[in-house]
């Protein structure tokens, strides 16, 4: 059995996409799409005294057309400007001075990358590392894509071997199941409830802000508030 998840990247994601990138075998980036402004492939939210606050690469936007693998950062200062924020909300944090120095090492290798699917990457892996996470991190590019939004995933489910193709559930609005059923690939559906509250600054608590918020907060114990560390976690099967 072999199990694949195709998304699209972020940056510094919550928790819950971690948890799928965890519960499968091949994490395929999937940024070979249309960027979306406003979104979370170059934005995400972290705690301060003050509620919640965005952070957020700024890029260029050129094109309606423009890719989210064509996508290019616009103020190469953005980095510096996004760590100095982050070490003036999380420096109380239990375990933010464990953590400091990847994190400053991390933004000032990315400070110069041109292309936002690059610096994702980058969060990706350091992340996944920090969490223990082993899954292979492919990217759509590393596969021949044919037409048609759900043919083209299950043509990178086939390609890569899988057996099975988890899904977030805002994809039930669009996919063909039936088409994976052809295949011979079941597909199942990831979901996002059942977490529990971890010691956060600034109540009240929020779940929906980056990892660096557990992270930092609850450090080395981390995967204890995740879903896919979770043996009696169950996911929804087709």
């Amino acid at each position: 059995m072999k199990k694949v998840a195709i998304l699209q990247s972020n940056y510094i994601p919550w928790k819950g996409y971690f948890d799928m990138i965890n519960m499968v075998d091949e994490f395929v980036l999937y940024d070979c799409v249309q960027y979306t402004k406003n979104d979370w492939r170059n934005r995400n939210l972290i705690k301060t005294p003050n509620g919640v606050q965005w952070l957020t690469i700024p890029c260029r936007f050129e094109s309606m057309s423009q890719k989210i693998n064509e996508t290019k950062v616009s103020d190469k200062l953005w980095a510096s400007k996004h760590f100095k924020t982050i070490s003036q909300n999380y420096s109380k944090a239990k375990h933010f001075k464990e953590y400091k120095d990847l994190f400053e090492n991390l933004y000032k290798e990315v400070a110069d990358e041109e292309l936002l699917s690059a610096i994702n990457y980058k969060f990706l892996v350091a992340i996944n590392e920090i969490l223990g996470i082993k899954t292979k991190i492919s990217k759509c590019e590393d596969f021949n894509l044919t037409e048609g939004q759900t043919l083209r995933l299950v043509q990178i489910c086939k390609d890569a071997g899988a057996t099975h193709y988890l899904s977030g559930p805002s994809a039930k609005n669009y996919l063909d199941e039936s088409l994976f059923e052809e295949a011979g690939i079941k597909v199942e559906w990831m979901g996002y409830s059942g977490y529990g509250e971890y010691e956060q600054l600034y109540p009240p608590f929020v779940h929906g802000v980056s990892i660096i918020d557990l992270i930092f907060n609850e450090g080395s114990n981390a995967t204890k508030y995740m879903n896919s560390f979770n043996p009696n976690f169950a996911i929804e099967i087709c």
